[in-house]
Protein backbone atom coordinates (compact mmCIF):
# COMPACT_ATOMS: atom_id res chain seq x y z
CA UNK A 1 0.00 0.00 0.00
CA UNK A 2 1.25 3.13 -1.00
CA UNK A 3 1.19 6.31 1.98
CA UNK A 4 1.22 10.26 1.04
CA UNK A 5 1.73 12.99 3.30
CA UNK A 6 0.10 16.05 2.32
CA UNK A 7 -0.63 19.65 3.42
CA UNK A 8 -3.63 20.66 2.69
CA UNK A 9 -3.57 24.06 0.80
CA UNK A 10 -7.58 24.40 0.90
CA UNK A 11 -7.69 26.90 4.20
CA UNK A 12 -5.66 28.25 6.24
CA UNK A 13 -5.20 25.80 8.34
CA UNK A 14 -2.94 23.69 6.75
CA UNK A 15 -3.82 20.33 7.92
CA UNK A 16 -1.54 17.13 7.80
CA UNK A 17 -3.39 14.72 5.06
CA UNK A 18 -2.33 10.85 4.79
CA UNK A 19 -3.51 9.04 2.23
CA UNK A 20 -3.43 5.97 1.70
CA UNK A 21 -3.75 3.88 -2.19
CA UNK A 22 -3.54 0.77 -3.59
CA UNK A 23 -3.95 0.22 -7.29
CA UNK A 24 -4.41 3.48 -7.91
CA UNK A 25 -7.50 3.52 -5.86
CA UNK A 26 -7.92 5.12 -2.09
CA UNK A 27 -8.30 2.91 0.71
CA UNK A 28 -7.84 5.54 3.83
CA UNK A 29 -7.81 9.33 3.77
CA UNK A 30 -7.16 10.96 7.21
CA UNK A 31 -6.43 13.81 8.97
CA UNK A 32 -8.86 16.66 6.81
CA UNK A 33 -11.23 18.68 9.07
CA UNK A 34 -13.27 20.34 6.15
CA UNK A 35 -14.60 19.25 3.08
CA UNK A 36 -12.20 21.58 0.94
CA UNK A 37 -9.08 19.21 2.51
CA UNK A 38 -10.95 15.92 1.73
CA UNK A 39 -11.25 17.36 -2.12
CA UNK A 40 -8.17 18.76 -2.23
CA UNK A 41 -6.54 15.95 -1.27
CA UNK A 42 -8.55 13.55 -3.56
CA UNK A 43 -7.95 15.75 -6.40
CA UNK A 44 -3.78 16.50 -5.71
CA UNK A 45 -3.30 12.02 -5.79
CA UNK A 46 -5.93 11.13 -8.70
CA UNK A 47 -5.26 14.33 -10.84
CA UNK A 48 -3.10 17.22 -9.89
CA UNK A 49 -3.66 20.65 -11.60
CA UNK A 50 -2.45 23.97 -10.88
CA UNK A 51 -3.19 27.52 -12.09
CA UNK A 52 0.57 28.66 -13.83
CA UNK A 53 1.49 32.57 -13.30
CA UNK A 54 4.02 33.90 -15.49
CA UNK A 55 4.91 37.03 -17.75
CA UNK A 56 4.74 37.88 -21.18
CA UNK A 57 6.64 40.41 -23.32
CA UNK A 58 5.17 43.73 -24.17
CA UNK A 59 5.50 45.60 -26.90
CA UNK A 60 5.01 49.25 -27.49
CA UNK A 61 4.00 49.68 -23.81
CA UNK A 62 5.30 51.76 -21.07
CA UNK A 63 6.19 48.04 -19.16
CA UNK A 64 8.47 45.75 -20.92
CA UNK A 65 6.48 42.78 -19.62
CA UNK A 66 2.64 41.95 -18.42
CA UNK A 67 1.92 39.33 -15.52
CA UNK A 68 -0.59 36.35 -16.84
CA UNK A 69 -2.18 33.39 -15.85
CA UNK A 70 -3.72 30.67 -17.09
CA UNK A 71 -7.64 30.86 -16.44
CA UNK A 72 -8.72 27.89 -15.41
CA UNK A 73 -6.17 24.98 -13.89
CA UNK A 74 -4.35 22.46 -16.22
CA UNK A 75 -3.26 19.55 -15.31
CA UNK A 76 0.21 19.06 -13.49
CA UNK A 77 2.11 17.04 -15.42
CA UNK A 78 1.27 19.76 -18.25
CA UNK A 79 3.41 22.81 -16.68
CA UNK A 80 6.39 22.88 -18.70
CA UNK A 81 4.69 22.37 -22.05
CA UNK A 82 2.32 25.39 -21.07
CA UNK A 83 5.47 27.74 -19.99
CA UNK A 84 7.40 26.70 -23.16
CA UNK A 85 4.42 27.90 -25.38
CA UNK A 86 4.17 31.13 -23.15
CA UNK A 87 7.81 32.27 -23.04
CA UNK A 88 7.30 32.72 -26.50
CA UNK A 89 4.55 35.11 -26.62
CA UNK A 90 5.18 38.79 -26.96
CA UNK A 91 1.67 40.72 -26.80
CA UNK A 92 1.29 44.28 -28.34
CA UNK A 93 0.59 47.23 -25.81
CA UNK A 94 -2.42 48.55 -24.38
CA UNK A 95 -3.32 45.27 -22.72
CA UNK A 96 -6.50 45.11 -20.48
CA UNK A 97 -6.51 42.90 -17.13
CA UNK A 98 -8.78 39.51 -18.61
CA UNK A 99 -7.45 39.98 -22.19
CA UNK A 100 -6.61 36.45 -23.62
CA UNK A 101 -2.54 36.94 -25.04
CA UNK A 102 -3.03 33.06 -25.83
CA UNK A 103 -5.95 30.77 -26.55
CA UNK A 104 -5.74 27.05 -25.81
CA UNK A 105 -2.00 26.87 -24.27
CA UNK A 106 -0.47 23.70 -24.91
CA UNK A 107 -3.76 21.99 -26.16
CA UNK A 108 -5.15 21.97 -22.60
CA UNK A 109 -8.30 24.40 -23.75
CA UNK A 110 -7.19 27.00 -21.28
CA UNK A 111 -6.29 30.38 -22.43
CA UNK A 112 -3.72 32.71 -20.69
CA UNK A 113 -4.61 35.92 -19.84
CA UNK A 114 -3.38 39.26 -18.48
CA UNK A 115 -3.87 39.53 -14.53
CA UNK A 116 -2.64 43.70 -15.23
CA UNK A 117 -3.33 46.56 -17.28
CA UNK A 118 -1.06 48.13 -19.50
CA UNK A 119 -0.84 50.74 -22.16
Amino acid sequence: MEKIELTCIGCPLGCQITVEKENGEIKSLTGYTCPRGKAYAEKEVTNPTRIVTSTVKVTGGEKPYVSVKTKSDIPKSMIFDVMKEINKVTAKAPIAIGDILLDNVAGTGVPVIATKATR
